[in-house]
């Protein structure tokens, strides 16, 4: 293994590397699938899906809103509709995206081919889309869960929520969160052990640190609300007592250990969001970001100290105030690296030439919109209004204004920067800043105005009310308004489905961006980078706008799938990994793992079958050689006819 000046474009070896690294071609082979970027490109369209799931159901209990004493839609499917809402965007929209990005970005990001563990990649994308699926097959069979995405005790208990509806809530909880946490195994190590050698934790991008510390913050968060999950499944299934008070168990329990996952989710979410707003900034700057240590280390700070807030949710359940005080200090001390991180932004905008592309724009709203949803998460973080505003429709708009501001906008910012990089072409800018202004628009008239209606003292969770409360106005115009940000959102759709076709050429790097992403063809070949490239600087393609002459790596062997492995501090070139070929396996675990989760809500002992299936399925994962069924015959032909 030797160090080059430029690249070698050998045409035979370039033909064989391809080869090696091309995924099997075929409907079939669809589900034998491994590459990280087919699968992060899969997160990424999957989670949209559900996001337009999510907010068709957020439009239909709007238009239950629209008027007083509505009969549009009666108590139980509302509340159907409205856990199915939160739930989905929190489980099945906000993380899988984050996850998206990072699994197709954070490889090519360090100059590496592909992920870790591709096989466990491919298992944990198949995992989510079975869960979405069995939990959307619940609604459509009038068996949804209705106790809020939350899920509080003792309401959702068998007592309060009979029928299959909170089983699949806890079931598909429980089983999502095996794709979250196999995604951030993936992410950590690959970003640890797999940078271009000279990519020193110093010059590691901002987004792939964000990806970092947003895995270790899953890794700590989620088995949290898979043990309640498990734990309410056990109420419900075998009346056990953990959550039934006059059992001996607690009904806090379940808060406790909800939202200590629950707000560290907002900044799971959050923190791949400032990620990305540095990268675009940097980009549309034509400038390095203004204070990366600081940034690196306040992304660091966030996800310590979310970890400390989980009681800001449980102000008003009777708790010691002594105790509430020391999580309203967390609640406050918060957003001390967050604003560390906008003074870093705003001083690397300052006297720069901007270009107000659409990524931009979305950016620009971002600064806006999670500012205010900033400013009122420090007015609940106080005990004493929390207490008067807590469950009215102020916490609506708070929760809006800090997902929507911290996490779509900026998503919807990456999604039109790197869109050329997944499809090789570039979104129509008309239609972006028409879907950027009507989303802008819609959302500040939609969840501003829920500000007041909290005041004026309406509940969440209501799927009525009476005509002399004097609310309707409000409502009707919050009604119209989230109209208007719905069509926002399905502009974007439309330009991303046109401009995957007739969208202009976009080229290598369009935007003329500085980190190893845009070094490759967009969209990448098979193999990401001909030869590993060597990094000297956090501005690779600055240094050296012409990526065929990159320093780079050569002595991987192009005939079978190798990575190099470099040491965790200094990215020093320390051993090659050879990696699997495509395998049906994964999906065929996930199968097995869905059919155990899925059977336990209608027998237990199913349970125990699926586990069996489980078992022989890693069999198989694990057997030396299978090429009837992992691909090995393929490539093998491949390498004979080469």
């Amino acid at each position: 293994m030797q160090n080059t000046a430029t690249y070698d474009h050998d045409p035979a070896s370039t033909q064989l590397l391809s080869r090696t690294w091309e995924s099997p071609p075929g409907v079939l082979n669809w589900f034998t699938h491994v590459n990280h970027r087919q699968i992060g490109y899969r997160f990424v369209v999957t989670s949209l899906v559900f996001f337009a799931l999510a907010g068709v159901l957020a439009l239909i209990m709007r238009l239950q809103l629209i008027s007083p004493e509505n009969t549009l839609l009666g108590p139980d499917l509302y509340n159907q509709l409205f856990t199915m809402h939160g739930t989905t965007m929190m489980f099945f929209f906000a993380v899988p995206a984050m996850e998206g990005l990072g699994i197709y970005l954070a490889p090519l990001m360090i100059g590496t081919r592909d992920m870790s563990f591709p096989r466990l990649n491919a298992f944990g994308y198949y995992v989510y889309l079975i869960a979405g699926i069995a939990l959307y097959t619940s609604l459509f069979l009038g068996m949804a869960p209705a106790a809020g995405w939350f899920s509080y005790v003792p309401l959702a208990n068998i007592a309060f929520s009979e029928g299959r509806g909170m089983d699949f809530w806890t079931t598909m909880i429980t089983f999502i969160e095996i794709s979250a946490l196999a995604a951030a195994v993936e992410l950590i190590v690959t970003i640890l052990k797999q940078r271009a050698p000279g990519m020193t934790l110093s010059r590691m991008p901002l987004f792939v640190w964000a990806i970092l510390v947003m895995s270790f913050m899953i890794v700590f968060a989620m088995p949290t609300v898979m043990a309640g999950s498990v734990l309410l499944a056990l109420d419900r299934a075998f009346f056990t007592q953990f959550f039934v008070a006059a059992g001996g168990g607690d009904p806090l329990l379940w808060q406790h250990l909800f939202w200590f996952f629950g707000h560290p989710e907002v900044y799971i979410i959050m923190v791949p969001a400032l990620g990305i707003i540095s990268s675009i900034i940097a980009t549309f700057t034509q400038r390095p970001i203004f204070g990366y240590t600081a940034l690196v280390l306040s992304l660091v700070a966030t996800g310590f100290v979310s970890f400390g807030l989980w009681v800001h949710h449980m102000f008003t359940t009777g708790l010691p105030h002594l105790g509430l005080s020391f999580f309203t200090a967390a609640s406050a001390m918060i957003a001390i690296p967050t604003g560390v991180q906008v003074f870093c932004w705003i001083a690397s905008l300052w006297g720069a030439r901007i270009r107000f592309a659409t990524p931009m724009l979305f950016i620009l709203g971002f600064f806006a919109i999670f500012v205010i949803g900033g400013l009122t998460g420090v007015m609940v973080a106080s005990i004493p209004f929390d207490s008067q505003v807590h469950d009215s429709y102020f916490v609506v708009a708070h929760l809006h204004y800090v997902l929507i501001g911290g996490a779509v906008f900026p998503f919807f910012a990456g999604l039109y920067y790197w869109y050329p990089k997944m499809t090789g072409r570039l979104m129509s800018e008309r239609l972006g800043r028409w879907s950027f202004a009507l989303i802008f628009i819609g959302t500040n008239l939609t969840f501003f105005p829920m500000h007041q209606l909290g005041f004026e003292g309406m509940p969440r969770r209501v799927y009525t009310y009476l005509a002399d409360m004097g609310w309707q106005d409000l409502n009707f115009a919050i009604t119209l308004a989230a109209f208007v940000l719905g069509t926002g959102f399905l502009l974007t759709l439309i330009n991303a489905v046109i401009s995957r076709s007739r969208g202009d050429l976009a080229g290598s790097n369009p935007w003329q961006a500085e980190t190893l992403e845009w070094a490759t063809t967009s969209p990448p070949q098979n193999y990401n980078f001909r030869h590993l490239p060597v990094v000297s600087s956090r501005t690779p393609l600055w240094d050296q706008p012409d990526a065929d002459r990159l320093e780079c790596v050569a002595g991987l062997r192009a005939d079978r799938r190798e990575l190099l492995v470099t040491t965790l501090l200094e990215a020093r070139p320390q051993s090659v990994l050879i990696m699997p070929n495509p395998s049906i396996w994964p999906f065929l675990l996930s199968l097995a793992v869905g059919f155990g989760f899925l059977g336990f809500m209608f027998e237990p002992w199913l349970f125990v079958v699926g586990f069996a299936l489980s078992f022989f399925m890693i069999v198989g994962w694990l057997w030396p050689k299978k090429p009837w069924l992992d691909g090995e015959q393929s490539y093998d032909q491949s390498h004979n006819q080469s």
